[in-house]
Protein backbone atom coordinates (compact mmCIF):
# COMPACT_ATOMS: atom_id res chain seq x y z
CA UNK A 1 0.00 0.00 0.00
CA UNK A 2 1.13 3.44 -0.55
CA UNK A 3 2.32 5.46 1.95
CA UNK A 4 2.19 9.25 2.13
CA UNK A 5 5.34 10.65 4.12
CA UNK A 6 5.09 14.28 5.71
CA UNK A 7 7.71 15.63 7.44
CA UNK A 8 6.98 18.64 9.94
CA UNK A 9 9.71 20.62 11.44
CA UNK A 10 9.14 23.41 14.32
CA UNK A 11 9.83 27.11 14.49
CA UNK A 12 12.97 28.42 16.77
CA UNK A 13 14.86 30.31 15.29
CA UNK A 14 19.23 29.36 15.29
CA UNK A 15 17.53 26.30 17.27
CA UNK A 16 17.03 24.85 13.48
CA UNK A 17 20.30 23.38 14.07
CA UNK A 18 19.17 20.69 15.93
CA UNK A 19 16.60 18.81 13.78
CA UNK A 20 19.20 19.68 10.90
CA UNK A 21 21.75 17.41 12.92
CA UNK A 22 19.06 15.05 13.43
CA UNK A 23 17.64 14.46 9.63
CA UNK A 24 21.99 13.94 8.95
CA UNK A 25 22.40 11.40 11.49
CA UNK A 26 19.15 9.77 10.57
CA UNK A 27 20.38 10.20 6.65
CA UNK A 28 23.84 7.91 7.56
CA UNK A 29 21.70 5.30 9.71
CA UNK A 30 21.60 1.73 8.24
CA UNK A 31 18.95 1.27 6.50
CA UNK A 32 17.46 4.58 5.93
CA UNK A 33 19.78 5.79 3.22
CA UNK A 34 18.27 8.68 0.75
CA UNK A 35 15.08 8.39 2.88
CA UNK A 36 14.42 11.96 2.97
CA UNK A 37 13.77 11.76 -1.25
CA UNK A 38 10.68 9.82 -0.61
CA UNK A 39 9.08 12.86 1.28
CA UNK A 40 5.46 13.46 -0.26
CA UNK A 41 5.27 17.29 2.07
CA UNK A 42 7.65 19.09 4.06
CA UNK A 43 6.18 21.63 6.61
CA UNK A 44 7.83 24.31 8.73
CA UNK A 45 7.32 27.22 10.83
CA UNK A 46 10.08 29.89 10.55
CA UNK A 47 13.46 28.19 11.25
CA UNK A 48 11.48 25.00 10.50
CA UNK A 49 10.10 26.96 7.07
CA UNK A 50 13.31 27.55 5.92
CA UNK A 51 14.82 24.30 5.95
CA UNK A 52 11.90 23.09 4.41
CA UNK A 53 12.62 25.50 1.47
CA UNK A 54 16.15 24.41 1.30
CA UNK A 55 15.44 20.69 1.55
CA UNK A 56 12.86 21.25 -1.35
CA UNK A 57 15.28 22.85 -2.95
CA UNK A 58 17.54 19.90 -3.26
CA UNK A 59 19.92 21.35 -0.95
CA UNK A 60 23.18 19.17 1.06
CA UNK A 61 21.89 18.96 5.14
CA UNK A 62 25.85 19.67 5.49
CA UNK A 63 25.27 23.11 3.26
CA UNK A 64 22.04 24.01 5.66
CA UNK A 65 24.28 22.90 9.15
CA UNK A 66 26.91 25.45 7.43
CA UNK A 67 24.46 28.47 7.33
CA UNK A 68 23.57 27.75 10.81
CA UNK A 69 27.22 27.73 11.90
CA UNK A 70 28.53 30.69 10.04
CA UNK A 71 25.78 32.58 9.23
CA UNK A 72 23.61 33.02 12.40
CA UNK A 73 26.02 36.62 14.01
CA UNK A 74 25.31 37.68 10.78
CA UNK A 75 21.00 37.19 10.93
CA UNK A 76 20.97 38.20 14.95
CA UNK A 77 23.74 41.45 14.32
CA UNK A 78 22.55 43.81 17.02
CA UNK A 79 24.55 46.89 16.69
CA UNK A 80 24.04 49.39 19.82
CA UNK A 81 22.86 52.23 18.04
CA UNK A 82 20.08 50.00 17.13
CA UNK A 83 19.17 49.44 20.76
CA UNK A 84 19.40 52.95 21.27
CA UNK A 85 16.87 53.86 18.13
CA UNK A 86 14.48 50.72 19.58
CA UNK A 87 14.61 52.44 23.02
CA UNK A 88 16.43 49.69 24.81
CA UNK A 89 13.93 46.75 22.99
CA UNK A 90 10.47 48.56 24.25
CA UNK A 91 9.83 50.69 21.17
CA UNK A 92 11.48 48.48 18.06
CA UNK A 93 12.23 45.00 16.76
CA UNK A 94 15.64 43.21 17.91
CA UNK A 95 16.84 42.98 14.48
CA UNK A 96 16.86 44.15 10.91
CA UNK A 97 15.88 41.32 8.96
CA UNK A 98 17.99 42.83 6.28
CA UNK A 99 20.86 40.64 7.22
CA UNK A 100 18.45 37.72 6.83
CA UNK A 101 16.67 38.38 3.96
CA UNK A 102 20.79 38.71 2.37
CA UNK A 103 21.34 35.14 3.21
CA UNK A 104 18.04 34.20 2.15
CA UNK A 105 18.35 35.83 -1.39
CA UNK A 106 21.94 33.98 -1.72
CA UNK A 107 20.44 30.40 -1.07
CA UNK A 108 17.45 30.90 -3.37
CA UNK A 109 18.08 33.36 -5.72
CA UNK A 110 14.84 33.84 -7.99
CA UNK A 111 13.84 30.52 -6.90
CA UNK A 112 10.00 30.47 -6.82
CA UNK A 113 7.53 27.86 -4.85
CA UNK A 114 6.54 26.01 -7.94
CA UNK A 115 10.43 25.43 -8.99
CA UNK A 116 10.83 23.23 -5.40
CA UNK A 117 11.25 19.66 -5.89
CA UNK A 118 8.85 18.68 -3.27
CA UNK A 119 5.51 19.62 -1.94
CA UNK A 120 6.18 22.71 0.87
CA UNK A 121 3.97 24.20 3.32
CA UNK A 122 4.83 27.20 5.57
CA UNK A 123 3.40 29.27 8.08
CA UNK A 124 2.53 32.79 8.51
CA UNK A 125 0.30 35.31 9.85
CA UNK A 126 -1.42 37.89 7.83
CA UNK A 127 -2.19 41.02 9.72
CA UNK A 128 -4.42 42.61 7.35
CA UNK A 129 -6.13 41.10 4.78
CA UNK A 130 -6.79 44.18 2.88
CA UNK A 131 -9.83 43.19 2.10
CA UNK A 132 -12.55 46.17 0.56
CA UNK A 133 -15.20 45.09 2.40
CA UNK A 134 -15.27 46.26 6.15
CA UNK A 135 -16.86 43.63 7.35
CA UNK A 136 -14.52 41.21 6.19
CA UNK A 137 -11.34 43.08 6.44
CA UNK A 138 -8.85 41.33 9.76
CA UNK A 139 -6.01 39.26 10.06
CA UNK A 140 -5.87 35.48 9.95
CA UNK A 141 -3.43 32.47 9.55
CA UNK A 142 -1.49 31.86 6.38
CA UNK A 143 -0.84 28.81 4.92
CA UNK A 144 1.89 29.08 1.66
CA UNK A 145 1.80 26.24 -0.08
CA UNK A 146 2.42 25.07 -3.92
CA UNK A 147 0.24 22.72 -4.37
CA UNK A 148 -1.77 23.20 -7.63
CA UNK A 149 -4.92 25.12 -7.17
CA UNK A 150 -6.48 28.45 -7.46
CA UNK A 151 -4.98 29.09 -4.33
CA UNK A 152 -1.82 27.89 -5.07
CA UNK A 153 1.27 29.99 -4.11
CA UNK A 154 3.77 28.94 -6.58
CA UNK A 155 4.42 32.12 -8.04
CA UNK A 156 5.79 33.62 -5.10
CA UNK A 157 9.43 33.78 -4.58
CA UNK A 158 10.91 30.99 -2.16
CA UNK A 159 13.37 33.95 -0.27
CA UNK A 160 10.20 36.12 0.27
CA UNK A 161 8.04 33.43 2.13
CA UNK A 162 11.05 32.29 4.22
CA UNK A 163 11.28 36.01 5.51
CA UNK A 164 7.47 36.00 6.15
CA UNK A 165 7.45 33.31 8.24
CA UNK A 166 10.40 34.26 9.88
CA UNK A 167 9.36 37.85 11.29
CA UNK A 168 9.16 36.46 14.56
CA UNK A 169 7.03 39.52 16.87
CA UNK A 170 9.74 41.50 19.16
CA UNK A 171 12.77 39.83 17.21
CA UNK A 172 12.25 41.02 13.42
CA UNK A 173 10.35 43.65 11.93
CA UNK A 174 6.93 42.57 9.90
CA UNK A 175 7.51 41.45 5.75
CA UNK A 176 4.74 42.94 3.25
CA UNK A 177 2.23 42.26 6.69
CA UNK A 178 3.37 39.35 7.63
CA UNK A 179 4.61 37.93 10.43
CA UNK A 180 5.96 34.41 12.27
CA UNK A 181 3.74 32.05 11.71
CA UNK A 182 4.73 30.37 14.90
CA UNK A 183 1.78 32.57 16.89
CA UNK A 184 -0.56 29.97 15.88
CA UNK A 185 1.62 26.93 14.27
CA UNK A 186 5.02 26.58 15.76
CA UNK A 187 4.47 22.86 15.12
CA UNK A 188 3.35 22.34 11.98
CA UNK A 189 2.30 19.27 11.44
CA UNK A 190 -1.51 19.64 11.78
CA UNK A 191 -1.28 22.28 9.29
CA UNK A 192 0.12 19.71 7.41
CA UNK A 193 -1.98 16.91 7.59
CA UNK A 194 -5.10 18.89 6.78
CA UNK A 195 -3.46 20.07 3.71
CA UNK A 196 -2.51 16.86 2.24
CA UNK A 197 -6.23 15.89 3.28
CA UNK A 198 -7.71 19.11 0.79
CA UNK A 199 -10.23 17.26 -1.61
CA UNK A 200 -8.97 19.15 -4.33
CA UNK A 201 -5.72 17.35 -4.62
CA UNK A 202 -5.14 14.98 -7.11
CA UNK A 203 -4.94 11.13 -5.54
CA UNK A 204 -5.52 12.71 -1.87
CA UNK A 205 -4.40 10.23 0.52
CA UNK A 206 -6.85 8.54 2.90
CA UNK A 207 -5.57 9.14 6.48
CA UNK A 208 -4.82 5.26 6.57
CA UNK A 209 -1.92 6.05 4.27
CA UNK A 210 -0.23 8.90 5.80
CA UNK A 211 2.79 8.32 7.53
CA UNK A 212 4.04 11.85 9.98
CA UNK A 213 7.33 12.53 11.17
CA UNK A 214 7.49 15.51 13.72
CA UNK A 215 10.79 17.26 14.44
CA UNK A 216 11.22 19.76 17.48
CA UNK A 217 14.02 22.37 17.70
CA UNK A 218 15.17 22.04 21.72
CA UNK A 219 13.14 22.69 24.18
CA UNK A 220 14.11 24.54 27.41
CA UNK A 221 12.20 23.20 30.51
CA UNK A 222 9.97 26.72 31.91
CA UNK A 223 7.73 27.04 34.68
CA UNK A 224 6.05 30.21 36.52
CA UNK A 225 5.63 30.03 40.29
CA UNK A 226 2.49 30.66 41.95
CA UNK A 227 -1.23 29.31 41.84
CA UNK A 228 -2.91 32.65 41.58
CA UNK A 229 -0.88 35.46 39.22
CA UNK A 230 -2.36 38.79 39.44
CA UNK A 231 -0.31 40.08 36.48
CA UNK A 232 -0.93 43.03 33.82
CA UNK A 233 1.02 43.58 30.44
CA UNK A 234 4.31 44.31 32.16
CA UNK A 235 4.39 41.05 33.78
CA UNK A 236 3.12 38.99 30.71
CA UNK A 237 4.99 40.72 28.02
CA UNK A 238 8.38 38.38 28.59
CA UNK A 239 6.83 34.89 29.33
CA UNK A 240 4.09 35.46 26.91
CA UNK A 241 6.12 34.75 23.51
CA UNK A 242 7.26 31.49 24.73
CA UNK A 243 4.12 30.37 26.88
CA UNK A 244 2.55 30.74 23.22
CA UNK A 245 4.91 29.05 21.00
CA UNK A 246 5.15 26.10 23.36
CA UNK A 247 1.64 25.53 24.00
CA UNK A 248 0.57 25.76 19.92
CA UNK A 249 3.16 23.04 19.65
CA UNK A 250 1.83 20.98 21.98
CA UNK A 251 -1.46 21.13 21.38
CA UNK A 252 -0.33 20.05 17.66
CA UNK A 253 1.34 17.18 19.09
CA UNK A 254 -1.67 15.42 20.97
CA UNK A 255 -4.14 16.10 18.17
CA UNK A 256 -1.65 14.35 15.54
CA UNK A 257 -0.60 11.85 18.12
CA UNK A 258 -4.58 10.88 18.64
CA UNK A 259 -5.48 10.93 14.75
CA UNK A 260 -2.31 8.91 13.62
CA UNK A 261 -1.60 6.79 16.16
CA UNK A 262 1.51 4.37 15.11
CA UNK A 263 2.01 6.13 11.95
CA UNK A 264 2.97 9.72 13.75
CA UNK A 265 6.19 10.10 15.49
CA UNK A 266 7.64 13.02 17.04
CA UNK A 267 10.94 14.29 18.08
CA UNK A 268 11.47 16.70 21.19
CA UNK A 269 14.43 16.79 22.72
CA UNK A 270 14.47 18.36 26.30
CA UNK A 271 17.57 20.95 27.25
CA UNK A 272 19.01 20.30 30.37
CA UNK A 273 17.63 21.60 33.72
CA UNK A 274 18.63 25.16 33.73
CA UNK A 275 19.59 25.25 30.03
CA UNK A 276 17.72 28.23 28.39
CA UNK A 277 18.73 28.51 25.08
CA UNK A 278 16.44 31.97 22.97
CA UNK A 279 16.01 31.41 19.33
CA UNK A 280 18.52 34.45 19.15
CA UNK A 281 21.21 32.90 21.21
CA UNK A 282 23.83 32.40 18.69
CA UNK A 283 26.94 31.81 21.22
CA UNK A 284 25.22 27.95 22.49
CA UNK A 285 25.70 27.15 18.61
CA UNK A 286 28.47 24.88 19.79
CA UNK A 287 26.33 23.51 22.57
CA UNK A 288 23.45 22.67 20.59
CA UNK A 289 25.67 21.04 17.89
CA UNK A 290 26.96 18.78 21.08
CA UNK A 291 23.27 18.14 22.62
CA UNK A 292 21.58 17.20 19.07
CA UNK A 293 24.45 14.89 18.60
CA UNK A 294 23.69 12.93 21.36
CA UNK A 295 20.29 12.56 21.56
CA UNK A 296 19.14 9.29 21.44
CA UNK A 297 17.34 8.31 18.01
CA UNK A 298 16.99 4.64 18.37
CA UNK A 299 13.14 4.99 18.80
CA UNK A 300 12.98 7.24 15.70
CA UNK A 301 15.02 5.11 13.23
CA UNK A 302 13.23 2.23 14.51
CA UNK A 303 9.96 3.81 13.64
CA UNK A 304 11.14 5.13 10.09
CA UNK A 305 12.22 1.65 9.15
CA UNK A 306 9.10 0.74 10.04
CA UNK A 307 6.39 3.30 8.84
CA UNK A 308 8.35 5.24 6.34
CA UNK A 309 7.60 3.59 2.48
CA UNK A 310 10.49 4.22 0.06
CA UNK A 311 9.48 2.47 -2.68
CA UNK A 312 7.01 4.84 -4.39
CA UNK A 313 7.84 8.08 -6.10
CA UNK A 314 7.10 11.58 -4.24
CA UNK A 315 3.80 13.33 -5.45
CA UNK A 316 5.17 15.81 -8.52
CA UNK A 317 4.99 19.28 -7.51
CA UNK A 318 3.58 20.62 -10.78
Amino acid sequence: MATYNILSIDGGGIRGIVPTIVLQRLSAEDGLTGWLDSVDLIAGTSTGGLLALGLARGLDLQVIRNIYETKGEKVFDDSLMDDLLDLGKIAGADYDIRGLEKELEKVFGQTRLADLDKHVLITAFDLDNESPDPRSRTWKPKVFHNFSGSDSDGALLAYKVGLYTSAAPTYFPSVDGYIDGGVYANNPSMCALAQCQDPRIENRPPISDVVLLSLGTGMSLVHIKGKKLDWGYAQWAKPLIGLMLDGVAGIADYQCRQILGEHYHRVAPVFAPGVSVPMDEVKKVPYMVAFASNIDLTSTANWLKANWTRAHEPAPVH
